[in-house]
């Protein structure tokens, strides 16, 4: 056997079950094709992202009527260990994901999507709430996002994450991520994984995943940031972000660096700051400098939606750094992996990647 042959086994780390771990809001993604009429009943722009009120509850009950329909399990840090395990491929169950639904009808398509994706899903099912929804309304190249937590809003420390069983899954990781957007229902699970990691000198990652997280949420974040390893964002979340700590800067490179130097728990690893750009160069931080990675080039006519790019570049990341590769590496398969879910409605993609 040849080295060219060989090296793709060498290549890749032992990667074992369970061994990525994320924790958020699991929500069914809700896409169906739908015409003004239907966007204008409800007062919905054709490319917004919202939170639903009372007068969107109709708008759940009549979407799933619609004669295409599909349904997808989202939420951003789902959507992340998805990712991560479509670019690894096997073993399965590599990724973990926790979180919460209702006992329903929509609890048992994510559960079924959830296995499909061969991610080790344990959710926490209650019957106060049902399922968390977003609904993907599309006209044309447009699609408005209304999404409804629900359930999710419902995840509890105790009914779950302290649990024997689904704590010795949190031990077995290596490698941790937990979306922003967690903030805003649990911040204690978040903060006892995040010291699980530190005291055992494994990677915590974490994502700035919204302007109104910093703003609204600063003093949780804050509390977590000690334990952050790795810290996503994009380039609004990271001016936001400096806003709200004072920074005083709108230089990117600048927000990175001075993120990186924030208070750190464990010493033995130097924080990694990872800001995306869209179409311009990804920003990270290398050792003490502060370096840009330009993505992948792409006709503009080529791009469907762009609203699980930041979502996917954080799964491709994870699956090469669950492997032990190198940042440029792990930032690589973050831009192919965007590049692929960004050419295809909602975050789906092809049943394997192209990815060497």
């Amino acid at each position: 056997m040849s080295n060219e042959e060989s090296i793709p086994s060498n290549w890749r780390k032992t990667i074992s079950e369970n061994m990525l771990f994320g924790m958020g809001n699991p929500l069914l993604d809700i896409s169906a094709v739908v015409d003004k009429d239907f966007l204008d009943k409800f007062g919905l722009k054709p490319n917004d992202q919202i939170l639903a009120e009372d007068k969107h509850k109709a708008l759940f009950e009549e979407i799933v009527k619609r004669n295409k329909v599909e349904y997808h399990a989202g939420g951003s840090t789902q959507n992340s260990v998805k990712i991560a395990q479509w670019m690894l491929q096997k073993p399965h169950k590599v990724a973990t994901f926790f979180g919460c639904i209702g006992k329903d009808n929509f609890g048992e398509i994510l559960k079924k999507k959830a296995e499909e994706a061969h991610v080790d899903a344990h959710y926490y099912e209650q019957n106060e709430e049902p399922t968390g929804t977003c609904a993907a309304c599309i006209t044309g190249d447009n699609r408005s996002l209304v999404a409804n937590l629900a359930a999710a809003n419902c995840y509890k420390k105790e009914k779950h994450l302290d649990l024997n069983s689904n704590w010795e899954l949190v031990e077995k990781a290596k490698v941790y991520y937990i979306a922003g957007f967690f903030l805003t229902v649990s911040p204690e699970s978040i903060l006892k994984v995040a010291k699980h990691a530190s005291e055992n000198n494994k990677i915590f990652c974490m994502n700035l995943s919204a302007p109104f997280i910093s703003q609204f949420f600063k003093e949780p974040l804050m509390k977590v940031m000690p334990y952050v390893d790795i810290l996503f964002g994009n380039e609004t979340e990271a001016a936001t972000f400096a806003k709200e700590l004072g920074f005083e800067t709108d230089d990117i490179a600048v927000i990175a660096h001075r993120t990186q130097e924030l208070p750190k728990e464990n010493s033995k690893r130097q924080r990694l700051v990872v800001f995306t750009q869209g179409k311009d160069d990804t920003v990270a931080t290398v050792g003490d400098k502060v370096t840009m990675f330009p993505v992948l080039d792409i006709d503009q006519n080529e791009i469907v939606d762009t609203n699980g790019a930041g979502d996917s570049f954080v799964g491709g990341f994870l699956s090469a750094l669950v492997q032990e590769q190198p940042l440029e590496e792990c930032i690589r398969a973050g831009h192919y992996a965007a590049n692929v879910i960004i050419r295809r409605v909602g975050c789906t993609f092809p049943e394997k990647p192209d990815f060497h």
